[in-house]
């Protein structure tokens, strides 16, 4: 499809989606839908209109709230056989990616899919192939803490190589749920459900996004892995074993572009002290260092001190999003408006607008599922361990 320069020139149109996993993001995905005009460009707007989901009180849901639902079902092939369906989004657990993702692909539908894109190595080269043979079909995987305005600052920063030489890179996400240890186990905590990869096939990606998206691939890794609680109330009166890592810090080599190598650190944290649902990037060079966190979500911290001093100033970015809003800028940004903006980049890159950052591409699952497969390595044999 011929791309457009800018948003006013995209046609303007209706893509129909199908959700397969009426959950959580499910849910925040038809409300992202259902805030569509508070987008000023003219995108082509989403319009939900057929749920699959095994759980019927799930998919009730939506269809108290969106109108425009022809089609409610327990097996997502009734949707894809639908040729008023033109892309699905999909959030099923980890075990289902390769089985569903490939049928969609082959179905010819347009795909936004939940991370890690397959349990392991094996299936996302399943899922690969599928996308290799229709490269008509757009798919991209979720990744939205990003679209922060402060994030794309820093983004910005990188691209502008404001940093000069860079010293080092960390990116980290952490949250603390899982500190409640009275909490019931769930499918994220059983190898055959959610892979091996534990917290760095659910939150990984999220970490990896930006840094491989500015060509900061990693040419090794040695990892810790941590297993800290090892059971888990079973809901039935009983414990269950837990037998994925609650946490993960993995060290990577990176080389720059100019030849140079820097360490990159890559954090996984399901047991954080003091975290609620915490995502941060900083990055450090010898001209300039920045750092963004959810923790405060208008700030973009920097510095450009050289010398003995060394101060770090806060800059407040406010509401000024990639995608423009309807918000006035002074106004504060949260979750729910990244969860608005990466769908409009999905939106964007499906109907070839160009935008500055795009969604996660499969090429980048790819290459998280490498990285992750060699930290299982890594941390096995308490070794480096390169990375093809």
């Amino acid at each position: 499809m011929e791309k457009t320069n800018d948003f006013k020139r995209a046609e303007k149109k209706q893509i129909r989606f199908g959700v397969i996993g009426c959950g959580l993001m499910g849910r925040e995905f038809a409300s992202a839908a259902a805030r569509w005009c508070h987008l000023t460009p003219d995108i082509p707007r989403p319009v939900i209109v057929g749920i699959s989901d095994l759980n019927p009180n799930a998919r009730q849901w939506f269809i108290d709230n969106f109108s425009e639902i022809r089609y409610s079902t327990d097996d997502y092939r009734e949707l894809l056989d639908k040729d008023d369906i033109d892309a699905i989004y999909c959030a099923v657990p980890h075990n289902l990616h390769s089985k569903i993702y490939v049928d969609i692909i082959n179905a010819g539908k347009h795909l936004l899919g939940e991370k890690p894109f397959g349990m392991d190595l094996e299936a996302n080269r399943e899922i690969m192939a599928a996308i290799k043979a229709h490269p008509e079909v757009t798919v991209r995987c979720s990744s939205e803490f990003p679209y922060y305005p402060a994030c794309q600052e820093l983004i910005k920063w990188i691209k502008e190589d404001s940093f000069g030489k860079i010293i080092e890179v960390r990116s980290a996400f952490c949250h603390s749920s899982d500190m409640d240890l009275t909490k019931p186990i769930n499918w994220k905590r059983t190898v055959s459900v959610n892979g091996e990869y534990g917290c760095m096939g659910d939150l990984g990606l999220h970490t990896e996004h930006v840094p491989f998206r500015m060509g900061w691939k990693p040419l090794n890794v040695y990892a810790k892995l941590s297993n800290i609680v090892t059971e888990r109330p079973d809901g039935k009166g009983g414990t269950a074993p837990c037998q994925t890592w609650d946490n993960a810090v993995l060290l990577c080599d990176v080389r720059d572009k100019d030849g140079s190598i820097f360490p990159m650190m890559l954090e996984t944290r399901r047991l954080a002290p003091g975290c609620t649902n915490e995502w941060r990037l900083e990055v450090y060079g010898l001209n300039a260092s920045a750092k963004f966190s959810t923790n405060d979500p208008g700030a973009f911290m920097y510095t450009q001190s050289v010398g003995k001093e060394q101060a770090w100033c806060r800059l407040n970015i406010g509401y000024k999003p990639m995608i423009p809003t309807i918000t006035g800028g002074i106004f504060e940004f949260g979750f729910t408006d990244s969860i608005l903006q990466m769908w409009a980049a999905f939106i964007c890159e499906l109907s070839g607008i160009d935008i500055p950052f795009g969604c996660v591409t499969p090429e980048e699952t790819e290459l998280s599922h490498k990285l992750q497969t060699a930290a299982l390595v890594s941390h096995a044999s308490g070794k480096t361990i390169t990375i093809e």
